[in-house]
């Protein structure tokens, strides 16, 4: 490789994984600190309360596997406990509102976090560097305080009040700690410039990089987590987090046309988003006028069909039985493909809310040719934060189907399907897309559309990336701001319900890296405000 590269929606998160490499890092230590940064400078989308997943390729080693540290459910969960309280299902799939919305707000909302057991597995086996030493630029940015963001001020002020969920910003409120961080002395929100201040986090993460992560899991920090739970009515116990283990799996591949790609198996996202792909593999997309009525048509349908899939088969392959072969097979693809050529509508079965997507990712690749595709979450804020450790925990009880039986119900230790798909696309036996997003069940749909950006359109990263994308993971076609206003008249026209978002960058934000010819380039999502770096080999 000529160079090492490194992108990520936090400008800081970036610049720390950078200075990783620039000191003979790799791309495992540079991911890592950048994770851990990311969890201070964003603390609603990431961070040690959280979870993910992470596609790992190290050729010179021969390791290519999917590192798998997701939320798994309290063991004293039980599949009827809320069966109820349910009152509804967000648009996209995301999340299921109950009554009081106990499932995502406070610390009943709360699994068993895992991604400080994460990022200690990978950085142990394969970084380079020392736990403390990734872990100071994080520490430091916590204590100097960190500068609110545009996006990070538009995400915590947005009114959820219609889609019948909880504002983050009434989840912000639940605990001390958070009003005295995320909010002005007059109760407004802190906006874009202010700064704040989290010397509670910078105390964890110092305890952490100290103790190890057993601290987390065995040590005082279990204790004390497991203690503020219990004062609160949550489900997470010292058993909870004793038990929790991660695991490791092999991607899971698909093609399009003539390329290989790796991705997460299930209960991760990757099937969808190769689902889409083989079914578009039938239509010259290439061909097509990038965001046409027929260009839009085709990957409606396509999503629809997937996410009709994703809803009645999608679960922890360890409680579930998910036919994975059938689902990604190319007979399968063509059956589907043949219907949208006939011109039927898939129907996607589902109550019409909207729902919000709290996750960031990063993508690494370094001049030995290693790459990383991290995908780490909150799943959504549950604004429950023990006094004195500063960190918000996730909320990924929201993602559980509350009706038992089902491939999505709660059960002991369950692992709840992700949205998470980070990937990798291969030309020839090399590295040629390294890719992930942020973004709930938007990620598969944006991912496939990126992939299909540089391949049948052929982009750059950058503008593959920032290309005007569309949704239909229900039985409406949402659409980026950018869609020509002709094009929204056509398909309703046609028959289609059209959903303008009133975002130009709106449905996950792809991060990104293309190689070619041994050198990288990177593309941030402009939805949010990260970037790339080059670093020079």
């Amino acid at each position: 490789m000529k160079n090492g590269m490194i992108v990520a929606p936090q400008p800081e998160a970036v610049e720390a994984g950078a200075a990783v490499l620039e000191r003979g890092g790799n791309a495992i230590d540079a991911a890592i600190a950048c994770a851990f940064m990311q969890g201070v400078v964003d603390p609603l989308m990431s961070g040690i309360g959280g979870f993910g997943s992470m596609q790992l390729y190290m050729p010179h080693r021969g390791v290519h596997e999917i590192v798998e540290f997701y939320a798994r459910a309290s063991y004293s969960a039980k599949a009827e406990m809320w069966q109820d309280k349910l009152r509804g299902q967000s648009r996209d799939g995301f999340a299921f509102l109950l009554e009081g919305g106990i499932n995502e707000f406070g610390h009943l909302a709360v699994c068993t976090p895992g991604s400080v057991k994460g990022y200690d597995y990978v950085l142990s086996r394969f970084g380079t560097m020392d736990w403390a030493d990734v872990m100071a630029p994080a520490i430091r940015q916590a204590r100097e305080g960190v500068l609110v963001r545009p996006h990070m001020h538009w995400f915590w002020t947005q009114d959820q009040s219609g889609s019948g969920q909880v504002n983050t910003s009434d989840k912000l409120r639940y605990s001390e700690t958070g009003k005295k961080l995320y909010f002005r002395p007059d109760g407004s929100a802190k906006r874009p410039g202010d700064i704040i201040v989290n010397a509670d986090m910078a105390n964890t993460l110092e305890r952490l990089a100290r103790g190890g992560a057993d601290l987390f899991y065995h040590g005082e920090l279990a204790q004390e987590i497991a203690a503020d739970f219990a004062e609160h009515g949550g489900l997470i116990s010292r058993e909870d987090l004793a038990r929790y283990e991660l695991s490791v799996a092999e991607p899971i591949w698909g093609s399009y046309r003539g390329h290989r790609i790796s991705t997460s198996p299930p209960p991760a996202s990757g099937m969808s988003m190769l689902q889409i792909l083989h079914m578009l593999e039938a239509f010259d997309i290439g061909a097509l006028s990038h965001g046409s009525a027929e260009h839009v048509r085709l990957l409606a349908e396509a999503m629809k069909r997937m996410t009709i899939d994703k809803d009645q088969f999608m679960g922890d392959p360890a409680y579930v039985d998910v036919p994975v072969a059938h689902l990604i097979s190319k007979e399968h693809a063509a059956s589907q493909a043949d219907s949208i050529r006939r011109g039927e509508r898939a129907d996607v079965k589902r109550l019409e809310r909207s729902s919000s997507r709290e996750t960031t990712h990063v993508t690494v690749v370094d001049k030995h040719g290693n790459a990383v595709a991290l995908t780490h979450t909150l799943g959504s804020p549950s604004g429950a934060i023990t006094e004195g450790l500063g960190f918000i925990y996730n909320g990924t009880m929201s993602r559980f189907d509350p009706r038992p039986g089902r491939a999505g119900s709660i059960a002991p230790g369950k692992r709840r399907s992700s949205s998470a798909a980070p990937t990798i696309v291969f030309r020839g036996d090399k590295p040629f897309i390294v890719m992930g997003a942020p973004g709930g069940s938007y990620i598969a749909p944006a991912m496939a559309q990126g992939i299909m950006n540089v391949i049948d359109f052929e982009m750059s990263m950058l503008e593959a990336v920032a290309a005007p994308r569309v949704m239909g993971v229900s039985n409406s076609i949402d659409i980026s701001n950018r869609i020509r206003r002709s094009v929204e008249a056509q398909l309703k026209a046609d028959g289609y319900d059209v959903k303008r978002s009133a975002q130009s960058y709106p449905f996950a934000a792809l991060h990104g890296v293309k190689i070619e010819n041994g050198f990288a380039t990177g593309g941030a999502d402009p939805q949010r405000d990260g970037m790339a770096i080059s670093v020079p080999a």
